[in-house]
């Protein structure tokens, strides 16, 4: 723990104004509100000819405009709007074919310098009980997560504070990797750690890249300025607009090249919101060559002590909440959409044919929560950032999309192959990468259904992983003795095969 003298010193020289400046032009950043503002108020109802022309583009697997993306915004008319939601679809399969991928949210530690006045863990909430795992306690909660749930990647979170700084997190991560636990028939591991935290500079992501940090995580929460300074205080870390604005081009110096990138909506107007996330997934293209490669899409939800989180100022609905999904797959075609469990079930059942990639299952936001066997049901909302709206299990979420024909994939292989970064930008935008992660994703999935579905999930995946299989048999013959050959091997026990 650190002394108050060493808190005070770790807050006054956490940002570094040379690590902000050298990425900007001048006086200016990337982020045009003027532009922004004035393309929100002078489009109009578009011509559905023209909404047709962006369509192609999307379908073509290349980045808006933001001209571009204000038009599909303005759209109304239903008929045209229900174009709109089939050429998102159509842009998922093409990219990422019918595979979800899942994972689940690990919370270290809830200390935090920050005061954000929507979140539960802001310094100043005196009803937060504040926790900072132990490393025994992180592998006592990876062995909870990796051998009873069979998750094999995670989102670890950390609050912003010297007593969870980058060693801090450097540790916990290696912690998370060296668990290995026995299970129905094989075993469970944590195969990719991806880290949502605070911006931090490049001697300290450099750290973290090397001791195999997964994606990293960087939420802006709101791009408006003028709501970003009234919800996070100008005497905090976080009131620095530009620090956080540019912590994916640190990330990027520092070898991390996958970036995850989000808004919290219902802080700001979604409209702006969306278009400032575009420019900022642009300048990201022009910068290192390869955009986000996630975006996030958190609702504001209650927490506990957190009258701002109650009456959110820019209140956003279910059909507006859907637009912005429906823009975003179709603003960034390639990139993947991480939708949590934030949302209710009904909701996620929503948007998931529209373009999503990613969803937690079996999430717990409390720290510490499932090695106590914590109920999610009965959430402890004074041990946790927000309340969450989706309690189901693991199983019971993989048994719905095995339903509707969706592959849960728990592959991690391209990123230990290597293949990140600009080289899997590319296989996306191309669409080769869904068909190789097919491979993947049924051999993994295989594991899975052995290893920890229960009857009725076993026997609805089992048939899921037939049709794929015979699918590969027919439309890439080439690859199917590997596949089979693979397939067999999982079946009979061995486990983390991959191409």
């Amino acid at each position: 723990m650190k002394t108050p003298e060493q808190k005070r010193a770790w807050i006054e020289n956490r940002i570094r104004p040379a690590e902000v400046d050298k990425y900007l032009d001048g006086a200016g950043d990337f982020i045009d509100d003027i532009l922004i503002t004035r393309l929100l108020q002078d489009t109009r109802e578009p011509d559905p000819a023209a909404v047709r022309d962006i369509l192609a583009k999307s379908l073509a697997v290349q980045t808006l405009t933001l001209p571009e993306l204000a038009t599909l915004v303005r759209v109304r008319d239903p008929a045209v709007y229900a174009e709109m939601k089939a050429a998102a679809g159509a842009v998922k399969r093409k990219v990422y074919d019918n595979r979800i991928v899942t994972f689940a949210p690990l919370y270290l530690s809830s200390t935090c310098v920050n005061n954000c006045v929507y979140c539960g863990f802001r310094a100043s909430n005196p009803a937060q009980i504040r926790r900072i795992l132990s490393l025994d306690e992180v592998r006592a909660e990876t062995a909870a997560l990796a051998g009873k749930l069979g998750h094999k990647r995670l989102v670890v979170v950390y609050g912003e504070h010297p007593d969870s700084d980058a060693g801090y997190i450097e540790e916990t991560i290696r912690a998370v990797y060296s668990v290995k636990v026995p299970t129905r028939r094989g075993f469970g591991q944590i195969r990719r750690v991806n880290v949502n935290a605070a911006p931090m500079p490049v001697d300290e992501l450099k750290r973290l890249q090397a001791c195999g940090l997964g994606t990293f995580q960087v939420f802006q929460e709101t791009y408006d300025r003028r709501v970003y300074a009234r919800v996070h205080p100008a005497n905090t870390v976080k009131g620095d607009f530009r620090w956080r604005l540019t912590c994916m081009h640190r990330a990027q110096e520092a070898g991390i090249d996958d970036n995850g990138m989000g808004v919290l909506y219902g802080l700001a107007d979604w409209r702006f919101e969306l278009l400032a996330q575009l420019a900022h997934a642009r300048e990201m293209e022009r910068f290192c060559g390869i955009g986000p490669h996630t975006l996030s899409f958190p609702r504001l939800e209650p927490a506990c002590n957190t009258p701002f989180a109650d009456r959110p100022e820019n209140l956003i609905s279910d059909d507006d909440f859907e637009r912005v999904v429906v823009c975003a797959r179709l603003a960034v075609p390639y990139t993947g959409l991480i939708i949590t469990a934030r949302e209710s079930p009904a909701m996620r059942r929503r948007l998931a044919p529209l373009g999503v990639t990613q969803m937690d299952a079996s999430a717990n936001v409390g720290v510490g929560a499932y090695s106590r066997d914590a109920d999610t049901s009965q959430q402890e909302s004074e041990r946790q950032q927000f309340v969450l709206g989706d309690s189901r299990s693991l199983d019971e979420v993989i048994r719905e999309w095995a339903s509707n024909g969706w592959i849960t994939s728990f592959c991690t292989a391209g990123y230990r192959c290597g293949r990140t970064g600009k080289c899997i930008m590319d296989l996306l935008r191309t669409g080769a990468e869904g068909k190789f992660c097919k491979l993947n994703a049924i051999l993994t999935f295989k594991e899975w259904l052995d290893d920890f579905a229960s009857p009725e999930t076993q026997a609805i995946g089992d048939a899921l992983v037939r049709k794929e299989l015979e699918e590969v048999r027919t439309q890439n013959p080439a690859a199917y003795p590997r596949l089979r050959e693979a397939y067999d091997r999982i079946a009979a026990g061995e486990r983390d095969i991959y191409f």
